[in-house]
């Protein structure tokens, strides 16, 4: 994996989601985020074997995430007992061009505003309430924006808005002048931006611990399992 994709997309992606500057270290980054269920994320550059078993052994506590940029049905294979494997992703990028930003459907709104290096876009619904979203990071000096949180209300979809918000994202960012740009997919958002000419870099597989380890809520079994993981991992 590219490292300075992946760097250009965690430092947009924590000034997107107010996060802590992020720690680089030889293996990849790591930031604290905040809330309890997503306290902190560790972000690998290389689908490093080794590390995702070190890390998921010693890591116990809930709220800390692990990105890592291979398929999940490999990254399954590597994990200690008590993590669950998160919805599929996929990291993304594109070169912006110009385009159409004037398809707003009758008696839909759109909002823009910008705040601390994040442009804001809202299409708010004839009838008051939200249709569609998305945001923009360009941290300062950044070369690279990263489009963060597009999401389009299920009632209101099909009828270009996701497009238009998008549109209107890069449009933000060509004016800035900025081309590159990065995200992170999901498979039905995934959809929408090869449509628009985003190319994916590599899967995405997110990480996770539900319980604490060493909680009532874990076997026996799964205790052994692990002691059995570290000791296949030094032998």
């Amino acid at each position: 994996m590219d490292r300075e994709i992946v760097r250009a997309w965690v430092e947009g992606w924590v000034v997107s989601r107010g996060a802590s500057p992020p720690a680089e270290e030889e293996w990849g980054f790591y930031y604290d985020i905040g809330p309890f269920h997503k306290a902190a994320r560790y972000v690998l550059v290389e689908p490093d074997e080794a590390r995702v078993r070190e890390l998921t052994r010693t890591i116990g506590g809930t709220g800390v995430w692990l990105a890592v940029f291979e398929e999940p049905e490999r990254v399954r294979e590597w994990i200690a007992p008590g993590w669950t494997i998160g919805d599929p992703g996929y990291l993304m990028t594109t070169t912006f061009r110009r385009a159409d930003t004037s398809g707003l459907p009758e008696g839909y709104e759109l909002r823009v505003w910008e705040r601390a290096g994040v442009t804001r876009v809202v299409v708010r619904a004839p009838d008051g309430g939200p249709a569609a979203r998305g945001q923009l990071a360009l941290p300062d000096g950044a070369r690279t924006a990263v489009v963060d949180q597009i999401e389009t209300v299920e009632a209101h979809r099909r009828r270009g808005l996701g497009r238009l918000v998008m549109g209107v994202l890069g449009t933000a960012a060509l004016d800035a002048g900025v081309r590159d740009a990065v995200l992170a997919a999901t498979d039905d958002g995934r959809a929408l931006y090869t449509a628009l000419g985003w190319r994916v870099a590599a899967p995405q597989t997110d990480l996770f611990r539900e319980t604490a380890a060493g909680s009532a809520t874990e076997s026996a079994t799964e205790s052994v399992a692990e002691r059995a993981v570290g000791a296949a991992r030094v032998a």
